[in-house]
């Protein structure tokens, strides 16, 4: 061979050599990160054109896939927008972006999952375009109108949860939003709504009820404190506890004192627990966290859910309980003050530890998930979250928050359909500002139905302000 011919089948062998390279590369080790790359107009293609599974609640869909003539085929919509919007989420094509459910369970509503396996095998042979599976939340739609329209136009979230299976049977916060107008094909539309909703003062795109903001909880805390005074200290709900006029914890010479500067009880500076817990006092429940020990008060939090991860299946945000460095900041800790923070859907968890005899059920939003012809793929099982108190101390925790709704701070929420039994927050947040309103409660019956976490932004004395909205919410599932 001569010596040109010899460089050309060198260079040939060369090209050939690379070019198989270059097609291993992209096709065995680049084909996920080209495949995620947001530029990749396919993927797009393939992920956002699939006639997309619904959102169902209680058998009627919430989201609905409509064939359009665009390259992606179909507009996602939602039927009831602002009632689910955070629940449901928002599907975005002009975003490239996903939230809510629609994120969560991505794979079985967008058709990928492995379980529709044999859906997509009979899809091949009968010719017929991809579907997505569905998805059927635990939402009950009477409750979830109740806390809807109990809430009103204020700001703030509702929860409300099925003690013994941990079933979430309502999730409203508010302000809410349109994911229509996100979700548009229109990119003009679509960016418009985003930028008004993401720059609104009154922030709409945050899940409220479950931590994308979290709050100072204020006096529902008590019953973590009380849960853990009882506890660690052998009380009952009729032992007596320590509750003077104020109280400046050591190294501090701030004063504590009880809401409008009452006296708790007879003013001896000594009441029961459960006269401490009626009248919130917050001098008592300084005292107890102190006597009980910061090690010990945070993981009595940590046993009701605070620091821990949850994914129901959105990602809950965890609430805090810092560890205390001081006596000062242990006392107000343990009336919900100071850094202590939560979410409506802790507060809910914590009333329905109570409820169901000490024991927390995993929450979870999703009942079940389905074929696109409605075939049952999987059920979601209860499964215990926690344990944090015995039942006997659940049961102390009862009677005491009977008689806040009876005889206390919680009246606005009694009910004459059924027995209520709760605890009010109003959780100190800056001078000057009205304090957050909280109730977290439930239906003391033999088999509570429903734990109730409600959170008004702002919104002023719990009891009177919340505590109407917790009752609406009970009365909602206990009249069904």
């Amino acid at each position: 061979m001569n010596p040109p011919l010899r460089k050309l089948v060198a260079v040939a062998i060369v090209m050939f050599v690379t070019l198989m390279a270059a097609a291993t590369s992209i096709q065995f080790f680049r084909a996920d990160s080209l495949n995620t790359d947001a530029r990749n107009a396919r993927t797009l293609y393939k992920e956002y054109g699939v006639d997309r599974g619904p959102i169902i609640v209680a058998g009627t869909p919430i989201t609905d896939s409509v064939a359009v003539a665009s390259p992606y085929n179909y507009q996602r919509t939602y039927l009831e927008p602002a009632l689910y919007a955070h629940a449901t989420g928002y599907f975005s094509v002009t975003h490239n972006s996903m939230t809510g459910i629609e994120r969560a369970e991505n794979s079985i509503l967008g058709g990928s999952d492995t379980s529709l396996a044999p859906q997509r095998i009979e899809e091949l042979f009968t010719g017929e375009d991809p579907e997505g599976g569905a998805v059927q939340l635990t939402i009950d739609p009477a409750v979830q109108q109740a806390a809807w329209d109990a809430l009103g136009d204020r700001r703030g979230a509702v929860v409300a949860i099925e003690p013994s299976t941990g079933r979430i049977l309502a999730m409203v916060s508010k302000p809410s939003y349109d994911p229509n107008l996100i979700a548009s094909h229109d990119s003009q539309t679509a960016n418009e709504a985003y930028q008004t909703y993401n720059t609104d003062d009154a922030k709409p795109l945050l899940n409220r009820a479950i931590g994308d903001d979290l709050y100072a909880p204020g006096s529902v805390f008590k019953i973590i404190t009380a849960a853990a005074m009882i506890e660690n200290g052998d009380l009952t709900a009729d032992s007596l506890v320590e509750a003077p006029h104020t109280f400046s914890p050591s190294g501090t010479t701030h004063e504590i004192y009880n809401p409008l500067q009452r006296e708790c009880g007879d003013g001896s500076g000594n009441v029961p627990l459960r006269t401490a817990f009626v009248e919130s006092c917050n001098t008592a429940f300084a005292i107890g966290g102190i006597d009980v020990g910061a090690e010990e008060m945070v993981a009595m939090a940590e046993a009701f859910g605070f620091h821990q991860e949850l994914s129901i299946p959105l990602t809950v945000r965890p609430s805090s309980f810092p560890e205390p460095q001081d006596q000062a900041e242990l006392a107000m800790a343990s009336f919900g003050q100071r850094d202590v923070v939560a979410s409506p859907l802790e507060m809910a968890m914590v009333a329905s530890a109570v409820a169901n005899d000490g024991v927390i059920m995993t929450p979870y939003l999703v009942d079940q998930t389905l074929t696109a012809d409605l075939g049952v793929i999987s059920t979601t099982s209860p499964s215990t979250f926690s344990e944090p108190i015995t039942e006997q101390t659940a049961a102390e925790l009862e009677t005491m928050m009977i008689d806040v709704v009876n005889h206390g701070t919680g009246a606005y929420a009694a009910s004459s359909y059924v027995q209520v039994a709760g605890k009010t927050g109003s959780a100190q947040v800056a001078d000057g500002v009205s304090p957050h309103a909280w109730f977290a409660g439930f239906d003391a019956g033999e088999n509570p139905r429903v734990a109730v976490g409600v959170f008004v932004e702002n919104g002023g004395d719990g009891g009177q302000v919340a505590g109407p909205i917790a009752r609406s919410v009970i009365e909602a599932v206990v009249t069904q």
